[in-house]
């Protein structure tokens, strides 16, 4: 089997899948979707992806047979139970409902407005494309340490590391893009310092990707 990862170094959506991948220390190809560019409008794209975003892992099966699976929350649960070894979601009934829980407060609470998508719309009306996003991440992130409060042990949920740690830290790295203050943030802090520890954080992030611009 063959995995291949379209994707771009800037997107936290890839990052979280880059992470995933690290944890599960599966090999894969790295093929860049440049969305500044507009690349993943490209019909050859759309054809893997029809929502035009990234990522998309594609998968190349034994005999040949090509899947592709979009959006990160999917890939990685693909991931994690094609691959069980190392898992990445816990074992417990809610503790695996909670680490969805912080997944989805930053993939649809916080990424929707943050992305650039968005910051260009809002831009396009003549609002100001790096305050928009503030207040939403700033939010999101409160509730993300809150939830986080009554789980956490070394990592989001528990003592090893989730899917609500591959989500937590791209929303770091996006909330610092932003300027958003997360000095309160001790928790939430604390763990991405402990996640960054890990070779499958530090290598996943976007200053380390081969088309980052530096």
């Amino acid at each position: 089997m063959k995995l291949v990862l379209h994707n771009y170094w800037r997107s936290s959506a890839s990052h979280r899948v880059r992470i995933g991948l690290g944890l599960k220390e599966l090999a894969y190809e790295y093929i860049v979707v440049n969305i500044v560019k507009h690349e993943q409008h490209g019909e050859a794209y759309r054809a893997r992806n029809p929502m035009a975003q990234v990522p998309t892992l594609e998968i190349t099966e034994d005999d040949g047979t090509v899947r592709m699976i979009a959006q990160s929350l999917p890939i990685l649960e693909y991931l994690d139970e094609r691959f069980p070894e190392r898992p990445i979601m816990p074992k417990d009934l809610l503790a695996r409902a909670r680490t969805r829980q912080l997944a989805e407060i930053v993939n649809s609470g916080i990424q929707p407005l943050q992305n650039l998508t968005t910051t260009k719309a809002v831009k396009a009306f003549g609002g100001d494309e790096v305050v928009w996003p503030k207040s939403f991440i700033a939010d999101g992130l409160v509730a993300f340490e809150r939830v986080a409060a009554e789980v956490a042990g070394t990592f989001c949920v528990g003592d090893a590391p989730t899917i609500a740690d591959c989500f937590l830290i791209p929303q770091l790295v996006s909330a610092r893009r932003f300027g958003v203050d997360i000095a309160k943030h001790t928790l939430l802090l604390g763990i991405e310092e402990r996640c960054l520890a890990m070779p499958a954080f530090a290598n996943a992030a976007p200053d380390r990707q081969p088309d980052a611009v530096k």
